[in-house]
């Protein structure tokens, strides 16, 4: 395993997970609502910049490897599904969206692993569909783990609420996309 600042910061993603769900878990008069709803986002923002960051430094320091390629989806997919079930149990994500997406990243994240066994990882490359996806869900979980108003003019919730709604779709859209590419491959293999 290679120890450098890009895997490291992918560690400390991994590492926020528990922190960001037990913000809801306390007793409200320890930590009130509010406050919980704040460090949540604080803490699922400085996940997501974390993302961001570490592939950045990756190319930047020449300090890319196999380990940190496998690591940083496992983490981002992680975040992304802790941070789902808690929306769910707290009422603020239908549980058909959530489904949606979690079950969207465990199929593409087995496509593409079944992809690099037979050397066709290329086919299934990451898509711009699949960026827009990914930051359009970041901002919705963002805005309803906050889930208070800025200011008045601006709901929250309702924002975040048809961005979720939005991130479903192009779930749906882009692994139709990344299953579009494989059949080629898969057709070829004869299901091998």
């Amino acid at each position: 395993m290679h120890w450098n600042i890009p895997n490291l910061l992918t560690w400390m993603r991994i590492a926020l997970i528990p922190l960001f769900a037990a913000v809801f878990y306390l007793p409200a008069t320890w930590f009130p609502p509010a406050w919980a709803n704040l460090t949540a986002t604080a803490i699922f923002a400085v996940a997501a910049l974390t993302d961001w960051l570490d592939g950045y430094l990756a190319r930047a320091l020449n300090q890319t490897s196999s380990f940190g390629a496998f690591l940083d989806p496992v983490a981002d997919k992680l975040m992304v599904a802790a941070a789902l079930i808690v929306l769910v149990e707290l009422g603020r994500v239908n549980g058909l969206i959530a489904l949606i997406i979690v079950g969207r990243e465990i199929t593409i994240s087995a496509l593409r692993e079944w992809m690099a066994v037979i050397g066709q990882s290329k086919s299934v490359a990451v898509s711009f569909v699949g960026k827009i996806k990914t930051a359009t869900q970041m901002v919705a979980i963002l805005l309803l783990l906050y889930s208070d108003n800025f200011v008045q003019a601006i709901e929250t919730k309702q924002i975040g609420t048809w961005l979720m709604y939005l991130a479903a779709l192009l779930t749906l859209w882009s692994m139709a996309y990344y299953l579009k590419a494989a059949l080629p491959v898969i057709a070829k293999m004869g299901g091998r």
